[in-house]
Formats: structure tokens, C-alpha cells, sequence
């Protein structure tokens, strides 16, 4: 537990007190917010954001390893290989992020890297990840991923591995590479407006925090766990609840600074970044399919972008919504900006409190 709090305590301060350090290093690098040209048509209040310092992401990731490695050690609780597949999959999807928004502000346009390439970066960061957590299993023989597609737990009868390795490898990666692709651009689609992708992470990862520090407690090689059929495989749950817990502080401290009327900007740096760790958190953790509840805010962002293309082509030039993302909808429809962030950050709180809840009926019921 010394560990755990240390971990967030130590991030959250990094964040909260060093941002504005930060923030003088990107005004002077000419880190500033590009707005796209139709929005500041179609919203002009956006247009006052234009020159706001941007690429935030690079400080909570920073502040992530930071808490996270000195939380390890202080409470005598070494990084395990969990951990850093998931600080792989932070940083990783963060450098496609950054590399992204600095082509933005390099070419002063709101076009970076295009989807392609944006997508052939991910799958550079998360086929290793695939790779390296089907490997080096522990003394009990667990690996820190699984073969098997996973709800609250693995599920017998869905063993991707089940009709050969070969074509099992080809199975496997490709469904960690759709839930990353699908987590990371989800929370960069909900990346919007001021402080919502933010403080909807902290909500989430949240809840990840909770459910691998659950999954310690209730393991099947602690000493004292004697309800064999409830327990949990996961491989290393306490060090996920670590470094879950300090990508929790660090989001906290930031959102202080990125919270409407926003100082400073994630960027699609930070956004990948949440995605990367949420992603990694669901399947380290065996809870893939659970991923839709507990993040299911943010699958309403790239629901409502589908939505609105979908009906586009059916209906030959009709909209579902006025603007999409649907909270671009709701800011049209004359929503103050900190109205919808608040009531979104309520829907993260109850989905990801949900998702916990549905993790401990389940426990109950196999007790």
C-alpha cells in the first residue's frame, strides 16, 4: 500500500507543481495550440485557444515514471515486467502522439500524421508489447497477457491459441492491436474540449487502479487466499495498481492546469498516452471485454463520428448531429463548455464505478 500512495503522491505533486516550469519551456519552444479553420467558423469561442501551450502529455507522462519508480522503491515493491509494458505502451503511443503534434506546429496546420501512418506507428508500439507479454512467465508460469479473450477473467472457450500458435499468434495480435487502436483513438476523438479527456482518465484508470489492486487481493498465490474458484490469475496486480495509481496522480495534478478555462493542452501526445495505458491496463488485467464499461465514455466520442458518417451516406447529405464528435453536438446546441465536461466527467465517474461493482458481483458469484 506504501507503494500505491507513494506512487500517486509523488506523480501528482510532479505534475501540479511543475507544470507552469513546463509551460515557460513550451511558449518559448513555440508550443502552441493550432485550431482548425472550419471549427473557428463553426465555433468562434475556440478560436480565443489558439496559441494556448500544447503537448501537456509529455508532463504527465514524465511525472508517471517518475512517481511510478520511486513508489516501487520505496516500498520495496521492484518494477515487474506488467509495469513496464505498461509505461512501454504510455510512451510509446505518446512518441506517435508527439510526433504528430509537432508536425501540426511545424506546418502551423491541423493535419499532422495521416491516419495511415498514425495507425502504422501504434501497431510499431503495441505488436512488441503483444510479443513481450506472451513471454518470461513468473515462477507460477503466468504470463503477464493471456491467450484467451478475457470479460472479468479469461474465458475457457475463448482460446485464440485454440486451432494452432500460428495462426493463435496471428489471432492474439491482432485483437490487442484493435483494442489499443480503438482505446487510443477513442480518447483522442474525446480530447475536445477543456480538461474532458482528462478528467474523464481519472475516473478510469481509476477503476483499473481498483480492480488489479482487487485482483492482488484476491490472487490465487497469496497464502491466504483460500476461495480457489474466485481467485484471480493476473500476473503482477499489485504493480499495475502502482503505476495505474501514478498515472492517476499525474492526470490529477494536471487537470489543476487543464481544467476549463485550460493553461496548457494535452495534445494527441497525452491523449494516445491514456489510451496506451488504458488499453494495456484491460488486457494485463484479463478485463477486455469489461473495458467497454469502465471506459465506455469514451466510446461515445467515436460512436458519434460513426453515427453521423453513417447516417451522412444513408440519408444522402442529412446529419444526425449539428457537429461530431457528439460533444461539438452539444456545445452547438448552446452547452457552456464546463456544463458538458462536468456532466461527461459524471458519466466516466458512474460507468467506471459500475465496472468495479460488476467485477465484485462476479467475484460473489464464484464464490
Amino acid at each position: 500500500m506504501r507503494s500505491i500512495l507513494s506512487a500517486a503522491a509523488i506523480s501528482l505533486a510532479f505534475t501540479l507543481f511543475l507544470t507552469p516550469v513546463f509551460l515557460r519551456l513550451f511558449r518559448k519552444w513555440g508550443w502552441g495550440q493550432v485550431i482548425r479553420t472550419p471549427e473557428d467558423v463553426r465555433n468562434p469561442s475556440h478560436g480565443a485557444k489558439r496559441g494556448t501551450p500544447t503537448m501537456g502529455g509529455t508532463i504527465f507522462i514524465a511525472g508517471t515514471i517518475v512517481g511510478y519508480l520511486i513508489g516501487c522503491y520505496t516500498g520495496g515493491n521492484p518494477p515487474t515486467l506488467s509495469g513496464w509494458l505498461v509505461l512501454w505502451m504510455m510512451v510509446g503511443f505518446g512518441v506517435v502522439g508527439f510526433i504528430d503534434d509537432y508536425m501540426k506546429l511545424r506546418q502551423q496546420r491541423s493535419l499532422g500524421l495521416s491516419g495511415w501512418r498514425k495507425i502504422i506507428g501504434q501497431l510499431i508500439v503495441v505488436v512488441p508489447f503483444g510479443i513481450m507479454a506472451l513471454n518470461f512467465p513468473n515462477q507460477y508460469k503466468l504470463e503477464p497477457a493471456s491467450t484467451y479473450i478475457s470479460g472479468f477473467r479469461d474465458i475457457p472457450w475463448l482460446n485464440l491459441f485454440a486451432f494452432g500458435a500460428i495462426l493463435g499468434w496471428i489471432l492474439y495480435l491482432a485483437w490487442i492491436s484493435l483494442i489499443g487502436l480503438a482505446t487510443s483513438n477513442g480518447v483522442n476523438l474525446t480530447d475536445g474540449l477543456d480538461g474532458l479527456a482528462a478528467g474523464c482518465g481519472v475516473f478510469v484508470i481509476g477503476a483499473y487502479s481498483l480492480i488489479s489492486f482487487w485482483q492482488w487481493n484476491e490472487s490465487c498465490h497469496r497464502a491466504h487466499q483460500a476461495v480457489i474458484a474466485a481467485c484471480y490469475t493476473t500476473r503482477d496486480p499489485f504493480d499495475l495498481a502502482i503505476v495505474s495509481a501514478s498515472f492517476v496522480g499525474a492526470l490529477v495534478g494536471f487537470l489543476w492546469w487543464n481544467a476549463p478555462k485550460a493553461e496548457v493542452f494535452m495534445g494527441d501526445v497525452g491523449s494516445m498516452a491514456i489510451g496506451g495505458v488504458l488499453a494495456a491496463m484491460a488486457i494485463l488485467t484479463h478485463t477486455e471485454l469489461l473495458l467497454l464499461v469502465v471506459a465506455g465514455v469514451y466510446v461515445i466520442a467515436p460512436g458519434s463520428v460513426i453515427l453521423q458518417r453513417l447516417y451522412f451516406k444513408v440519408t444522402r447529405g442529412k446529419r444526425m448531429f449539428l457537429m461530431s464528435p457528439f460533444h461539438h453536438h452539444l456545445e452547438m446546441r448552446g452547452w457552456p463548455e464546463i456544463t458538458i465536461v462536468v456532466r461527461m466527467w459524471l458519466i466516466a465517474g458512474m460507468l467506471a464505478v459500475s465496472g468495479v461493482g460488476l467485477v465484485y458481483v462476479e467475484w460473489l458469484s464464484s464464490v
